[in-house]
């Protein structure tokens, strides 16, 4: 099985095959790839006549990966990325950088600042593709070869390289007319009685709030009648006085600079977090990456400042 000859049309074989993989789609891998399904489809039957072996099975309706192609993609899939990052970096240094932008981020943070970010960096290089993924869930960026992901959450990934946007401060807070109705929590353990809105996803089954008590952690767990894995549509919920919630401060900082929510149990604030921008650690790392990751790590500290500037606060070292 000789690279020499052909070699360049052997790695074309792979990327066509990965991008088969990722999409589940002949017409989709094609899309991305700037190619027809047809040439994709060549390009596939090329690398099976090449390996040997099958890597699809086919039907008239979908397809699905042999176990020769399972092993083959978990195989090749670093070694190509390596491959694109080693060819981005060259042309970089003497041309446009080019190919495509795989970025993931939370809902409301990928709504208000990463989508302005994205398309900025793609006005400044146009012939990058910027696929962008929002969503509450966190996603495994190797397993879905993510370049670069913007989280909210305590880390202790060694594997990621991390990039600190802001330590983060959330509060506990509910609408005026929510207390008025159902009373004002003053310890934790009120908690127990209100009807809190909860962010909870299928793969989590027991929902706890981690206050602090004098520097201790103090897990409370909490009940409520509404949930939802969207953390923006708890926000409209305690705006329209449903119930209590947790959010982190520059998140509700225009309702809380008008009054439509106030905040709770100040004596006993959840656990901050950590706003950070994060990449997979690998031996080359693509310039576009490290832009990328600039840019937004600059543009998320200035968002923020400005939110909490709403209430009178500064963003945290």
């Amino acid at each position: 099985m000789a690279w020499a000859e052909g070699s360049r049309d052997v790695l074309e074989n792979m990327k066509a095959f990965v991008a088969s993989v990722e999409s589940e789609s002949f017409s989709e891998a094609g899309r991305r790839l700037h190619l027809s399904a047809n040439v994709v489809s060549h390009r596939i039957q090329m690398l099976e006549k090449h390996l040997g072996c099958r890597l699809f099975n086919r039907t008239t309706r979908r397809m699905s990966l042999t176990e020769q192609g399972r092993v083959y993609y978990e195989a090749i899939t670093e070694a190509l990325r390596l491959i694109e990052a080693a060819e981005s970096n060259v042309s970089e240094l003497g041309a446009l950088p080019r190919g495509a932008l795989r970025v993931t981020a939370p809902l409301h943070l990928g709504r208000r600042l990463v989508a302005q970010v994205a398309a900025r960096y793609q006005e400044i290089h146009p012939e990058i593709d910027v696929r962008l993924r929002l969503s509450e869930h966190t996603l495994d960026l190797i397993a879905e070869s993510i370049d670069v992901a913007l989280r909210l959450a305590t880390f202790e990934d060694s594997s990621m390289i991390m990039r600190k946007v802001s330590q983060v401060e959330r509060i506990v807070c509910a609408a005026p007319s929510y207390l008025d109705r159902a009373g004002v929590p003053n310890r934790p353990q009120d908690l127990l009685t209100h009807q809190c809105l909860l962010l909870r996803f299928a793969s989590l089954r027991e929902l706890r709030w981690m206050l602090t008590d004098e520097g201790r952690d103090l897990a409370v767990p909490v009940t409520g009648h509404l949930e939802a894995d969207d953390g923006d549509v708890l926000t409209v919920w305690a705006v329209e006085g449903r119930g209590i919630v947790v959010k982190p401060r520059f998140e509700v900082a225009d309702a809380l600079a008008d009054g439509r929510l106030v905040p709770l149990l100040e004596k006993n604030p959840p656990k901050p977090a950590t706003l950070a921008v994060l990449y997979p650690a690998r031996q080359l790392v693509p310039l576009k990456v490290k832009a990328f990751a600039d840019m937004l790590v600059d543009e998320g500290r200035r968002y923020i400042a400005r939110e909490l500037a709403k209430i009178g606060e500064r963003l945290p070292a």
